[in-house]
């Protein structure tokens, strides 16, 4: 089937197929592109041949990769998020007096999206790149976002993306996620033991408007060998406050 006689929305999704799949197979040739979608090595072709036309995907000895146009989108993009143009100083300020890794994240479609990283001088490197998209309900950083959320929209994440196990401590538990954004919220910050990736803890606070609205959250995660004791149940929780606080000002009055 040409791509004119396929429907608008049926040409929409196999494009963005093509996107995804070169970017889970970091690169590929026609070929295991078509095997990996499932697709005709001719539709893929045409679909690349397209894309590569338009600008949003190289090739380079047979080999297609994702173009850097779709960073200028992600730029232009990440600017309409009020947190970030208003956390960025503060992000920075926070990963240089922790030497760790800094993320300001939003939701997103039921799902959390990093729009901001710092990283100290003892970072480890995870995967938290920016517009790495990971389930709310898994990190420091997502439960700080759905605490504050209305819990029928809490209701309908869980009903979307269910709630998937990434290590043996992930919250897979319906009630037990709730009762522990009843905790985050009496608390005021979250907190992520080994819930998403093993070997690293992290501690989050919600970023929310005058009005309460809840529209990201900043995290500090490392190594558990450094985030234990005092480290993990006091100063950095009261540091990822006092930085969630200045972000909020900042989204206030800027």
């Amino acid at each position: 089937m040409s791509l004119e006689e396929e429907t608008t929305v049926g040409a929409a999704v196999k494009t963005f197929r093509i996107v995804e799949g070169l970017q889970e197979l970091d690169g590929a040739g026609i070929s295991e592109l078509a095997e990996h979608l499932d697709m005709p090595k001719s539709s893929v072709h045409n679909y690349l041949h397209t894309l590569e036309d338009l600008g949003y995907i190289i090739c380079v000895d047979g080999q297609y990769w994702v173009g850097l146009r779709f960073l200028e989108l992600g730029g232009y993009i990440r600017g309409h998020y009020r947190v970030f143009e208003a956390g960025q100083d503060e992000a920075d300020e926070l990963a240089e007096e922790t030497g760790e890794l800094v993320n300001i994240a939003v939701e997103e479609h039921g799902a959390g999206v990093h729009v901001y990283r710092a990283a100290g001088n003892r970072a480890v490197p995870i995967d938290t790149r920016i517009g790495k998209r990971s389930y709310l309900s898994t990190t420091a950083l997502g439960k700080a976002i759905l605490a504050y959320l209305p819990e029928d929209r809490v209701e309908e994440i869980i009903d979307r993306h269910g709630l998937p196990r990434m290590t043996k401590n992930t919250i897979c538990d319906r009630d037990a996620l709730f009762e522990e954004l009843a905790t985050i919220r009496e608390q005021g910050y979250a907190s992520d033991d080994e819930e998403r990736l093993n070997g690293v803890r992290c501690v989050a606070a919600p970023i929310r408007t005058d009005d309460g609205e809840v529209i990201g959250s900043i995290s500090v995660a490392g190594p558990t060998h450094r985030m234990k004791g005092d480290r993990f149940e006091r100063e950095l929780p009261e540091r990822v406050l006092q930085a969630s606080n200045v972000i909020e000002l900042n989204v206030t009055y800027s």
